[in-house]
């Protein structure tokens, strides 16, 4: 028999003697007069309490006992004798275990170390814990048990718990803020005939009352419209939804989402939407607009092993002066010192960013110095490098910033603009086969289909999405990725949309929504492919019935609450992350 069991079978064995005691602790009441953090709130020396809660830390002294109680507001130390319980009383006490509940009487008092405690006078044992804790108890590490077996992760380590009081906290903060600005909270069907308003793999299923497959919904986006036809001019709804796609570090195919929709609004009234409704949630449940970012150590080891990779010998045997051939190999040997001291325990990422950063400058300024005695092939080669170094320096850069601010006003900025920065200032002016060809060099993931436009997107993705830690808003898009707004009166290659990124990964995309239905219609049909099935024709005839010009927006709730919460994976905000089954 392992630990694990043999514990189990000690504490049947305990609960067997209670009840042979006649007592049952799952048919016991209590009801606590306040919670373990108002008791320590209100401390007052000899004030009688009514508490409960879990027993998570236990310290035996002979004729007296010393424990820790938690409920969701926290812990407070009780304090039994057997002289004050009795003999019966400390018999049944002697029974209790780590995880057991228990609901205590007894008046505050102040142990000599300063300790705020409750000397109790009476007990009823509420639940008995038939399996141990985790065996580390203060603190369950263990990745795969955390997901699978998430109240064991609550009940060890009270800081996951408050990830997730706290997510509770900003939804009901970005319901309040709706509800203050005249929206109407809406609930639609989760099932769908067809999936519209996102290009995603949806799931399917089957109604076995109506006889044929529905799709779980990958957007929330057309019912809400049909709402906006039918005059409902502030509308939103916070729901799941399902897109069979796959897993990382900032996806999971189940998540919840957030969309409005105003009517007679557009993309910049949006944006002041999203941007006054992100700090006032940041205001309340935070109290700031300052958020800490969490250590980026595995982030700052991949970029710095990227630059050693780059710094290799062959690249200097094009440099002509000996002096800075000299220098350059000094400092790769400063990059490789400063990318190892990363790996150490006590290392900071912030500065070994910043110290990285430095190195880099010092290395471009070098090599453009060089550039001027290159010739044709060595200048191509080390203009290069020269960009490569720059790409890194951008991503050390984002890697170097501890702290979001969220203080308005944000920045603005077009989307052509930063591809032309990032890629190349020719971007738009080459053809479609040069940019499929650079950007598989910047190590995008380009798809054999990949149309032109979703080629610029996977190099936004992959060079641009990433640095964009400060609150950015990247409007006027390409209006092949948003076949649902109306095209930018400037450009009518880009549509009016926007999207705020925030620590490196999208929050919200906001629209100016298309009501024009011919328009629509012909979008929606090249997007479909000519497949006529993918067509929502129910939501073009409301479209037809006519629609007032209107803003919408989209926030991936758990994403927000990742950035606002310093959380590094999307995991570690769902309760109950979808895992394979065992």
């Amino acid at each position: 028999m392992d630990d694990t069991n043999s514990l189990i079978e000690q504490r049947k064995a305990k609960l067997a003697a209670l009840r042979a005691k006649g007592i049952d602790p799952f048919k016991n009441k209590f009801t606590p007069a306040e919670s373990c953090a108002d008791a320590r709130k209100n401390y007052a020396e000899g004030r009688e309490v009514a508490l409960a809660g879990r027993i998570t830390a236990h310290r035996d002294m002979g004729k007296s006992m010393f424990m820790d109680i938690r409920d969701q507001s926290g812990r407070i130390q009780i304090y039994a004798q057997k002289n004050v319980l009795g003999d019966e009383q400390w018999n049944l006490f002697t029974h209790l275990d780590l995880a057991d509940f228990i609901g205590v009487r007894g008046t505050m008092f102040t142990t000599k170390t300063n300790e705020i405690s409750v000397k109790i006078t009476g007990f009823v044992i509420l639940a008995k814990a038939l399996r141990p804790p985790p065996a580390k108890w203060h603190g369950l590490e263990d990745t795969e048990i955390r997901y699978r077996q998430r109240y064991l992760d609550l009940m060890a380590n009270p800081e996951v718990k408050d990830v997730f009081l706290k997510r509770s906290q900003i939804i009901a903060e970005i319901r309040n803020f709706l509800h203050s600005r005249g929206f109407v909270e809406v609930e639609t069907p989760m099932m769908q005939a067809i999936p519209g308003g996102a290009a995603a793999q949806p799931f399917k299923t089957h109604h076995n009352a109506l006889g044929c497959d529905f799709y779980l919904r990958i957007a929330l986006e057309l019912p809400l419209k049909r709402m906006l036809v039918g005059g409902v001019d502030k509308v939103f709804e916070i729901g799941r939804v399902f897109r069979n796609e796959g897993l990382s570090r900032k996806h999971n195919p189940e998540f919840t989402m957030l969309e409005a929709y105003q009517a007679f609004g557009d993309y910049e009234s949006m944006m002041e939407l999203v941007q006054s409704m992100i700090c006032h949630v940041a205001q309340k449940v935070l109290g700031t607009l300052k958020i800490e970012r969490p250590q980026q150590k595995d982030q700052v080891a991949f970029v710095s092993n990227s630059v050693v990779q780059l710094i290799k010998d062959g690249i200097f045997e094009s440099l002509s002066n000996s002096a800075r051939l000299g220098n350059l190999k000094k400092i790769r040997g400063q990059i490789w010192t400063i990318g190892k001291s990363i790996q150490l325990e006590n290392s900071d990422s912030y500065e070994v960013a910043g110290e990285m950063i430095k190195v880099i400058e010092e290395i471009i300024n070098t090599l453009r110095n060089e550039l001027k005695g290159m010739d044709t092939v060595s200048a191509g080669g080390t203009s290069f490098l020269i960009w490569e170094l720059k790409k890194n320096h951008r991503m050390f850069v984002s890697l170097s910033q501890k702290t979001i601010d969220l203080t308005p006003p944000w920045k603005t900025t077009k989307y052509k603009d930063l591809i032309r920065e990032a890629a190349r200032p020719d971007w738009f002016d080459i053809t479609p086969l040069e940019r499929k060809s650079f950007a598989n060099s910047l190590g995008a993931e380009i798809g054999k289909e990949y149309e032109d436009f979703e080629v610029t997107g996977a190099v936004f993705e992959k060079s641009i999405e990433p640095v964009l830690i400060q609150p950015t808003f990247v409007t006027h898009l390409p209006k092949e990725l948003v076949p649902l707004a109306k095209v930018s009166p400037d450009d009518p290659s880009c549509v009016e949309v926007f999207e705020c990124c925030i620590n490196g990964q999208e929050i919200a995309p906001g629209y100016t929504e298309q009501n024009n239905p011919i328009e629509q219609r012909e979008r929606l049909e090249h997007q479909a492919g000519g497949e006529q099935q993918k067509l929502d024709e129910d939501f073009l005839i409301a479209l037809e019935h006519g629609m007032p010009p209107a803003g919408g927006i989209g926030i991936g709730i758990d994403r927000l609450c990742m950035m606002l919460l310093g959380q590094e994976s999307i995991r570690d905000v769902i309760l109950f992350p979808q895992l394979k089954p065992k």
